[in-house]
């Protein structure tokens, strides 16, 4: 019998690779064959190439922007081109299924395992669907969703609730470590600073206009995106990263609170963590507002402060970081009230069930 082989798609974001990590290693332990297509140069190489049991193919994508832009008009070729070499690619791997978490990457791939009659997956982690997987959709043989409200957007009947998929590698932490490795001391509460692997250039400014009056409450870990590092801050208690992957589990496991953006795969990990979180969500100047819905959900189920960007300055930070602390034995219980479902057994399921199929 031959050995069952698995595209895996998405990109742009870490956000839209977390999924992936997340599944792969059941795949390679059952001997799967694995293969990624993403972009040449997103995040999601990065990620994924140094996976050995993974092969990392690139394709041509466009950005499918929601503004004006002379790029817009380039991007149709850039898709289409996309297409081509997806089509070529999933012909020569013939896999039995594609499973994609969203992003633009993964347009020309869920429509060439279309053309090519291979059945593909889809993960939606946001409550309203974006645009990469607006457009995927009517490719698809399933999509499956983290918030239930997600269904309502959702038609044919393929959409399926199956609620957070949670890398289980971060249940595994060290605090210890996660302290050494940040150079703390560990003597005050750690707060965690997140921006998505983008960083969040307003989210730094008011951390770091505020710095010394943050650091009399807390030590911070603070992720502040690529090439965002502000090399002339060195002071006892503050440590700055790019972006972490490898040791992320052990600086989840040292925090006390969280200071983060509202991207879905991020909350509910730290949701599942039981970390006090206060939420910044992108506004919808800079976004479709996704991240908004995603916050206010998790303020009305009582797990997470929100401060808007729009109300966002070095003072109102610091007061909203003091009324977490204030609040965060709350937060936790109710956390603690949180059934969490085995979302990543059932995508695999899911997964294996419509390659079954094919």
């Amino acid at each position: 019998m031959s050995k069952k082989r698995i595209v895996l798609t998405g990109g742009g974001t870490a956000g839209h690779v977390m999924v992936n990590l997340a599944i792969i290693p059941t795949f390679i332990n059952e001997g799967w064959k694995i293969d990624y297509i993403g972009s040449k140069n997103g995040i999601e190489r990065e990620l994924i190439e140094p996976i050995s049991e993974v092969t990392y193919h690139s394709v041509s994508t466009g950005k499918l922007r929601r503004y004006m832009a002379k790029e817009n008009f380039k991007d149709p070729f850039k898709v289409m081109k996309g297409i081509a070499q997806s089509f070529r690619l999933l012909g020569k791997l013939k896999p039995q299924v594609v499973f994609s978490k969203g992003g633009f990457v993964s347009v020309p791939v869920l429509i060439a395992a279309r053309m090519r009659g291979i059945p593909a997956v889809i993960h939606e982690s946001d409550m309203t669907p974006g645009l990469a997987n607006k457009l995927a959709m009517p490719f698809a043989k399933k999509v499956l969703a983290t918030f239930p409200e997600t269904l309502e957007s959702i038609s044919d009947n393929k959409g399926k609730w199956i609620g957070a998929v949670v890398r289980s590698e971060l249940f595994h932490g060290d605090k210890q470590k996660g302290l050494a490795d940040a150079n703390l001391p560990g003597e005050k509460p750690v707060l965690l600073i997140m921006g998505g692997s983008a960083g969040a250039q307003r989210i730094n400014q008011a951390v770091r206009d505020q710095l010394d009056q943050l650091l009399e409450q807390f030590e911070i870990i603070h992720i502040c995106g690529k090439n965002n590092l502000e090399p002339s801050i060195n002071q006892k208690g503050y440590a700055q990263f790019e972006y972490v992957s490898d040791g992320l589990s052990d600086l989840l496991h040292a925090t006390d609170y969280v200071l983060s953006r509202a991207g879905a795969n991020a909350i509910f990990e730290f949701l599942a963590l039981k970390k006090p979180m206060l939420l910044i969500p992108l506004s919808k100047k800079a976004s479709r507002g996704d991240q908004i819905l995603n916050a206010n959900s998790f303020k009305k189920q009582g797990y997470a402060h929100v401060l808007e960007e729009e109300n966002l300055t070095g003072e109102s930070l610091v007061k909203s970081l003091d009324d977490l602390r204030a609040a965060s034995a709350t937060l936790k219980e109710n956390m603690n009230n949180y059934k969490s479902v085995e979302a990543k057994e059932e995508v695999i399921k899911i997964i294996k069930t419509t390659a079954k199929h094919n």
